[in-house]
């Protein structure tokens, strides 16, 4: 218990003093945008991901002008219900994914880390997580102006700070967009616990969590997501400054809808470099390791599957077109991932099993989740077809190549699947392939047209990104582990492994008679 104390208060403290990032400026989040005359409810995100809140209007004559905007119902509605479905998606999708594949002996030590390090990440962002992923700083990482959630509502006005969605003139209420990111932050956080199940302290989880969630999970996300918003793009004239305030990743114009490189890719490094770091099971290898429950891993993959459609689609911030496109896009893709990698185990093992179709789907998932507004239906199809194949060789032949024990095979799945759906989101996002293209001019709300959209660039742009989340977690990984291990070690003992984390660690267990 002392040590779980410590944990939280470590993330605390980490919230106050977190100069190792270096100066940032302070910005204000509140939504001030320009008066503009609202385009369509459907403008295409540029880099289709989460917006942050849209600065204040570059020049206060134009400020003062500025018309009061009032968050759309609907558009509110549906953010709070995608943030119920992503929430949905973890506990209990990911907790009994993960909990039938283990054994029966370690079936709820897998629950307990998923939900707890859930919950502490929520508690993380809402300290101190929004305010550095989302507020302006450097092109790493944000700055303080939302530590605490300060802010948030104006108690002399009577009213709530509204957040930038991708049209001008758009607003949603602020809190609801920090609510939705928070599940992010938090199920990127839980994927990881697959990755070293079975054998990992359940104090070394939560302190890793927390160094991870700061110095990973918060960079990476600042640098893909944040922008200044739509209505900062007033002019050509600040077009280029505006763009210079954002994050690294977007300034290269890297397109990630709902989390290929920040979720998945970032979860996946942290995974393997865990699997590495913490060792194999005992009897790895030697003794039978079976799932205790398909079952329960079935009605995981189907919590998943339902919840991610808050995940992907819920990203287009507003009930538009976009909306509706990442959500149709997310169940074409899953749909052709099973069937890719059933017909994949067939061909390898002459039949396939509900596992694979399981796997299958959340490799779907997976792929589509940097694609999922980005590209158009047959985009959307190829990349789930190709991501089943890439993932079953992922979990078998790529693993056997790394030598690790990722016993749920994290990166097998999220890493292959992350990498393969950002790379082809650069391809697919042509309008020449069917892709609704990217934004070119967020002043004149154009976009780019089809004889002047590269493939071969926006591809490169994608790859550039991936490379850096691998590096960028991967370093922050060896560094949180190697501290975690120096100071409260990160397995337990050979005999409470072989007794099974249930009993050794919580003292209980999931089946009785």
């Amino acid at each position: 218990m002392k040590k779980l104390l410590a944990t939280l208060a470590l993330g605390l403290s980490l919230g106050l003093g977190l100069g190792v990032f270096g100066t940032v400026s302070v910005a204000t989040a509140q939504t001030a945008p320009v008066a503009v005359t609202a385009p369509a409810a459907d403008a295409k995100p540029a880099d289709a991901a989460p917006a942050p809140a849209a600065p204040a209007a570059a020049a206060p004559a134009a400020a003062e002008a500025a018309p009061v905007l009032v968050p759309n119902k609907a558009d509110t509605g549906w953010m709070m219900l995608s943030t119920i479905l992503v929430i949905l998606m973890v506990i209990p999708g990911l907790a009994l994914f993960y909990g039938g594949l283990v054994r029966s002996k370690n079936m709820l030590s897998v629950l307990m880390q998923v939900v707890v390090t859930f919950s502490m990440i929520t508690v993380l962002w809402f300290v101190y997580g929004y305010s550095l992923a989302f507020t302006e700083g450097n092109a790493f990482i944000g700055g303080f102006d939302r530590l605490f959630m300060k802010g948030i509502w104006d108690n002399v006005a009577g009213t709530f700070a509204n957040a930038a969605t991708f049209s001008k003139g758009v607003v949603i209420p602020e809190i609801s967009f920090a609510a939705f990111q928070a599940t992010f932050a938090g199920i990127t956080c839980a994927l990881i616990v697959g990755a070293f199940a079975e054998r990992i302290k359940f104090s070394a989880v939560l302190a890793f969590m927390v160094l991870w969630f700061t110095f990973s999970y918060l960079p990476v996300a600042h640098m893909v997501w944040f922008w200044m918003g739509p209505d900062a793009y007033t002019a050509k004239e600040v077009a280029d400054e505006m763009t210079s305030k954002a994050g690294l990743l977007w300034q290269w114009g890297a397109l990630d809808f709902a989390g290929g490189t920040v979720v998945h890719i970032n979860a996946a490094v942290a995974g393997l470099v865990g699997a590495f770091m913490v060792g194999k099971r005992v009897g790895y290898g030697r003794e039978s390791m079976a799932p205790h429950s398909l079952t329960l891993t079935m009605v995981g993959a189907s919590l998943l599957w339902v919840g991610w459609f808050g995940f992907n689609a819920g990203s287009a911030l507003e009930a538009n077109g976009f909306a509706a496109l990442a959500f149709i896009n997310t169940l074409i893709a899953t749909a052709g991932a099973v069937l890719a990698w059933c017909v994949g185990e067939a061909l390898m093992r002459g039949k396939a099993s509900m596992l694979g179709a399981a796997s299958g789907a959340v490799a779907g998932l997976v792929a589509i989740t940097p694609a999922a507004g980005n590209v158009g239906l047959g985009g959307a199809l190829i990349i789930g077809l190709i991501a089943g194949f890439a993932c079953l060789w992922g979990v078998n032949g790529l693993k056997k190549m790394l030598g690790a024990d990722d016993s749920l095979d994290v990166f097998g799945v999220h890493g292959v699947g992350g990498i393969v759906g950002a790379l082809l989101t650069g391809v697919f996002n042509s309008p020449a392939l069917g892709g609704p293209s990217a934004m070119g001019d967020w002043v004149t709300m154009t976009m780019i047209t089809p004889d002047a959209y590269s493939i071969a660039s926006q591809v490169w742009i994608q790859a550039k990104a991936v490379l850096l989340t691998i590096v960028w977690s991967g370093v922050v990984s060896v560094v949180a582990f190697k501290i975690v291990d120096l100071t409260i070690g990160l397995r337990v003992t050979e005999e409470e492994e072989r007794e099974g984390l249930d009993i050794s660690s919580h003292g209980e267990s999931a089946y009785h008679g």
